[in-house]
């Protein structure tokens, strides 16, 4: 199942996903979180979790409230997403999550 931007690596740990939020606020994006029961190819709506992170200044403000997605919809596949306000689109989005893991 193809999933956004590294669909194509194993699942990050945590420190990974940090990583990459830490990039997204570096390069002065927005990060998101988004999530889905039914990831695909016919299925390209996924959920807000809360507004995208306007105002982040790390990556740890933004990996509390993904811990507190994951806590709300175990079963959901949840992604992190960076948006550039310059381009005015998105410009990055990976799987951070998937159910049960």
């Amino acid at each position: 199942m193809h999933t956004e931007t590294f669909s194509y690596l194993p699942p990050f740990s945590d420190k990974e996903v940090q990583a990459q939020i830490d990039y997204i606020i570096k390069n002065n994006w927005i990060p998101g979180i988004e999530y889905t029961e039914q990831p695909g190819l016919d299925n390209s709506y996924w959920r807000f979790w809360k507004l995208p992170f306007f105002d982040a200044k790390t990556s740890a403000e933004v990996m509390e409230e993904l811990k507190a997605c994951r806590g709300e919809n175990p079963g959901a596949y949840i992604k992190i997403t960076g948006y550039d306000n310059i381009r005015q689109g998105q410009v990055l989005a990976f799987v951070a999550s998937k159910p049960g893991k």
